[in-house]
C-alpha cells in the first residue's frame, strides 16, 4: 500500500448522493476525491426513469435552492414534465419527470470533470482508516490510500450487494455492476451497527413488441414547469407514457408459482420498502384487488427500453414473461432486463449526528442509501447536507441542520437520525407537519438564503432569488395598500371579471381570496405592474391562504423555540436522577441535539423534557455566576 494523495474530503460512490456532495464540498473550496466503481455509471438511475412525484419533487425544488444540481440537470435532461395533484392544494402538488437516464448521467459527468478542486477516480474502496475516533482516509482495492480529513460514505445499495432473480442469485451490485463486499467489514470493524435491507426493480421491455393502442396514454403537461429556479425557459415534452392495468388472469399466475417467490420462499432475507412493494406482495397483501395500475415509461430517446413501472419482481424470468403477457398491450412483450431484488447492508441512522456525521467517529459523514433511505431524490438531499457539512467540518465553520419547519429536507434527515428507520425510508408529503410552509414553489424563498450565507449560491442565483423576493414583498404590499371602495367604476370592473359588487371598503389583496381570481386579472383592471409568473403565484397562495399559514408559521415559532435549545454535547443523561430510566437510556444512544429533538424521541415524555429544561436552565445560571 502507498500514500497516493491526501484531500480536504472524499466521498465513496458517485451516485445522486455521492455526485450531490462532492460538487457541495468542492464549490466550498475543499480539495475534494469522488471515487466509483465505474466512471461509465456516474449518477445512474438503476430503478425508475423519472426525478420527482409527490414529496419527492419538494426535495429536489430544495435541493436546487440550496444550490445542488439535480434539479438543473433534470430540467436539461428529462424528456417529458408533470405536475402531480393538481386538484388538490398547493402544498402537495409536486413535479415529476421522465428522465432520459443516459442524458442525464452525461450532463451529470459532465458538470463533475469541470468542477475546480474536484478529482474522479475508478476505484473499489476496501477500507476507511481512523486514527482513535477520527477519520484519516480511505483505502482502495489497488493498495492506494488517500488521507483525507473528512469522508463521505454514499454507497447506495453495494454494500455486499446480492442480486436475486428467482432461483438465481449472485453478488452483485445494480444493473450488474460489482458489490463492495469488503467495505462492509471495514465499517463493522469500526463499531458500526449494519442493518440488511432490499429493494427491486421491475423488467425493461422493447418497446416494438408493445401494442401502445391498448393502454391510455399520458402526456406532459403544456406548459411544462420547471424543477430548478435558475431555468428560464419551460422545459420540452418530448415522449409519452402509457397506463395499462394487470387483471385477474396475471394475478392466478402470480398466485400459482408464488412458492418460486423469494420473498416467500426465504432466500430473501432484507427488509423491503413497504411504499413501493412488489407486484407478488401486492397479490399477497391485497387479495381482493381485481387489478394494479401500470406505468409503462420510456427510459430514454435513444433506447427501445421501457420500464414497467408498478411491477417490481423477483420473480423467476420465466414467470416474469408469462405474467407480463397478459397485461392488455404487452401480449407480444420481449423482456430486454429481468426485474430483480437486491440485498444489501446499510447503517442505522440513529449513529449519526443531524449533520449526518457519525456520532462515534469525528469526519466520517454518510448519505443516500447507505443511511437506509429509498430514492434518488432523498439520497440526493442528503449528499448535498452531507457535504455541505464536511466542508464546514473541515473549515471549523459552523454546520447546516435544517428545521422541519424550514425543509423537507429537515424533516427527512431528522427522521432518520431521532426516529431510525427500519425499511427503506420514503419521503412523503404526510411526513411533514408543516406541509403548507414547505411548499415546492417556494423552496427558493424558505432556502437560498441559507445558499447565499454558506456560498453555494452563484451570482445569478442570488440576483434571481433577490428579484423574486422584491417582487413578491413590493406587489402583497401594495395589494394591501390600495383601497376599494364601492362605486359604480369599481364595480363594473368586477363585473369584468365575473364578481360580486362589494358593498364594504376593502383592501384589494382581499379579491385574491375569492375563488379562481389571479394577480394577472387583477393587474388588467386595475393597471398593476406586471411581475414575473413565479411571483404572481407566490402572491397569490400566500393570500388566498393567508390564515392557515399563519396558523402553521406560529405552531412552527413555538416549536422551534424548543429547537433552538441545544444540549451540550457528552451530557451524563444517567447523572439525571428524575429522568426516567427509558428516557436515560434512549437520550444516551442517539444525544439529540436540543430539546426540540429530545422532544420527537419514542420513549422520552413531557415529563422528561421538562427535567431537561430545567437542568438546562440550571445550566445557564451556573454559567452565568461563575
Amino acid at each position: 500500500m502507498f500514500t497516493a494523495d491526501r484531500y480536504d474530503v472524499a466521498v465513496i460512490g458517485a451516485g445522486h448522493a455521492g455526485l450531490e456532495a462532492a460538487l457541495a464540498a468542492a464549490r466550498l473550496g475543499c480539495k475534494t476525491l469522488l471515487t466509483t466503481l465505474s466512471l461509465d455509471n456516474l449518477a445512474m438511475m438503476p430503478c425508475n426513469p423519472s426525478i420527482g412525484g409527490p414529496a419527492k419533487g419538494h426535495l429536489v425544488r430544495e435541493v436546487d435552492a440550496l444550490g445542488g444540481q439535480m434539479g438543473i440537470a433534470a430540467d436539461e435532461t428529462c424528456i417529458q414534465f408533470r405536475t402531480l395533484n393538481t386538484g388538490k392544494g398547493p402544498a402537495v402538488r409536486a413535479l415529476r419527470a421522465q428522465a432520459d437516464k443516459k442524458i442525464y448521467q452525461a450532463a451529470m459527468k459532465r458538470v463533475c470533470e469541470n468542477v475546480d478542486g474536484l478529482d474522479l477516480k475508478q476505484l473499489l474502496i476496501e477500507n476507511i482508516l481512523v486514527d482513535g475516533n477520527r477519520i484519516v482516509g480511505i483505502v482502495a482495492e489497488t493498495g492506494e490510500i488517500f488521507l483525507a480529513s473528512a469522508v463521505i460514505l454514499a454507497s447506495g445499495t453495494y454494500l455486499r450487494g446480492r442480486i436475486i432473480i428467482g432461483e438465481s442469485i449472485f453478488d452483485g451490485g445494480p444493473n450488474g455492476q460489482r458489490a463492495a463486499i469488503k467495505l462492509s467489514d471495514s465499517l463493522r470493524d469500526l463499531g458500526i451497527k449494519l442493518m440488511r435491507f432490499k429493494t427491486g426493480t421491475p423488467a425493461r421491455v422493447d418497446s416494438r413488441t408493445l401494442d401502445f393502442s391498448k393502454m391510455e396514454i399520458q402526456r406532459g403537461d403544456d406548459p411544462a414547469q420547471n424543477f430548478s429556479f435558475m431555468t428560464k425557459t419551460p422545459p420540452v415534452n418530448r415522449v409519452n407514457c402509457y397506463l395499462t392495468y394487470t387483471n385477474e388472469r396475471t394475478h392466478e399466475i402470480l398466485r400459482r408459482n408464488l412458492h418460486r417467490a423469494p420473498m416467500a420462499n426465504g432466500i430473501i432475507e432484507g427488509v423491503g420498502p413497504r411504499y413501493c412493494p412488489s407486484i407478488e406482495s401486492k397479490i399477497i397483501r391485497f387479495p381482493d384487488k381485481d387489478r394494479h395500475q401500470l406505468f409503462l415509461e420510456p427510459e430514454g430517446l435513444d433506447t427501445r427500453e421501457f420500464y414497467v413501472q408498478g411491477m417490481s419482481t423477483s420473480m423467476p424470468t420465466d414467470v416474469q414473461i408469462e405474467f407480463l403477457r397478459t397485461i392488455p398491450g404487452l401480449e407480444r412483450a420481449k423482456i430486454m432486463r429481468p426485474g430483480y431484488a437486491i440485498e444489501y447492508d446499510c447503517i442505522d441512522p440513529l449513529q449519526l449526528k443531524p449533520t449526518l456525521e457519525f456520532k462515534s467517529i469525528a469526519g466520517l459523514f454518510s448519505a443516500g442509501q447507505s443511511n437506509g433511505t429509498s430514492g434518488y431524490e432523498e439520497a440526493a438531499a442528503q449528499g448535498l447536507i452531507a457535504g455541505i457539512n464536511a466542508a464546514a467540518f473541515v473549515k471549523q465553520t459552523e454546520p447546516l441542520v435544517l428545521k422541519r419547519s424550514e425543509a423537507y429536507i429537515g424533516v427527512l434527515i431528522d427522521d432518520l437520525v431521532t426516529k431510525g428507520t427500519n425499511e427503506p425510508y420514503r419521503m412523503m408529503t404526510s411526513r411533514a407537519e408543516y406541509r403548507l410552509l414547505l411548499r415546492q414553489d417556494n423552496a427558493d424563498l424558505r432556502l437560498t438564503p441559507h445558499a447565499i450565507r454558506i456560498g453555494l449560491a452563484c451570482d445569478e442565483r442570488r440576483r434571481l432569488f433577490e428579484t423574486k423576493r422584491d417582487e413578491i414583498f413590493t406587489a402583497t404590499r401594495r395589494l394591501n395598500d390600495i383601497k376599494l371602495t364601492p362605486s359604480t367604476d369599481v364595480n363594473e370592473k368586477l363585473r369584468t371579471l365575473n364578481l360580486d359588487a362589494i358593498r364594504n371598503a376593502m383592501p384589494l389583496a382581499e379579491l385574491l381570496r375569492r375563488p379562481n381570481v389571479t394577480y394577472a386579472d387583477l393587474q388588467k383592471i386595475f393597471d398593476l405592474p406586471q411581475i414575473s409568473a413565479d411571483a404572481a403565484a407566490q402572491v397569490e397562495t400566500a393570500i388566498f391562504y393567508e390564515g392557515y399559514i399563519r396558523k402553521q408559521a406560529d405552531l412552527a415559532a413555538k416549536v422551534d423555540r424548543l429547537e433552538d435549545k441545544l444540549i451540550p454535547e457528552g451530557v451524563d443523561y444517567h447523572a439525571m436522577q428524575n429522568l426516567r430510566v427509558e428516557a436515560r437510556e434512549k437520550l444516551s444512544e442517539i444525544r439529540p441535539r436540543s430539546i426540540g429533538q429530545a422532544s420527537r424521541i419514542s420513549g422520552v415524555n413531557p415529563a422528561d423534557i421538562s427535567v431537561l429544561l430545567v437542568w438546562l436552565e440550571t445550566l445557564a445560571k451556573s454559567k452565568g455566576d461563575s
